[in-house]
């Protein structure tokens, strides 16, 4: 390797790495972009069910740590066209099977019945219905374990294991 060519990678790599605490420090959750999928009603109805999944007691449910903004995230840029459909079929059918069993909208419906309706989508006939109930129910519980909260305050976890005691006293014989 030539020796201009060594110290231009040299410099560019410098001023990267100079520039990478100020660029990462900046993010926040506006920065990095809201996942908006559908209307605000759908956004509201998948935030229900994932605390119809996981609700709110003496802990967190999944909706007050925003599972729903997950499992959005996760749909619009892991998943292929065809999940995304069924997501927002999904939601809609949620909708429809509400309004035949209790005559009232998902949203209206008490958390008993919620349950009730969800548990019949999971063992649904109709495969589309039952994977979407699958789809979400496996996404709320990923999305629930791995957030800050869980990860910290139940499973205890560590970012870097082993602690570093540096005042020790060295005893020889």
């Amino acid at each position: 390797m030539k020796r201009r060519n060594a110290l231009k990678s040299l410099l560019v790599t410098a001023g990267s790495l100079a520039a990478l605490p100020s660029w990462a420090a900046g993010w926040t959750p506006e920065t990095v972009g809201n996942a908006s999928y559908g209307s605000v009603a759908e956004q509201e109805m998948l935030a229900e069910l994932v605390e119809t999944f996981i609700p709110e007691t003496t802990t967190p449910g999944a909706k007050s740590l925003k599972v729903h903004q997950f499992i959005l995230r996760m749909v619009n840029d892991c998943y292929d066209q065809s999940a995304q459909d069924l997501l927002k079929s999904g939601l809609a059918k949620t909708d429809e099977l509400a309004q035949q069993a209790y005559t009232k909208p998902f949203l209206a419906c008490d958390t008993l019945q919620r349950t009730d309706l969800l548990r019949q989508m999971g063992a649904s006939a109709e495969p589309a219905t039952q994977q979407f109930a699958n789809l979400v129910k496996d996404l709320t519980i990923r999305g629930y374990t791995n957030s800050e909260y869980y990860l910290v305050n139940v499973q205890k976890y560590v970012m870097a294991p082993g602690f570093y005691h540096g005042c020790v006293n060295v005893v020889t014989n």
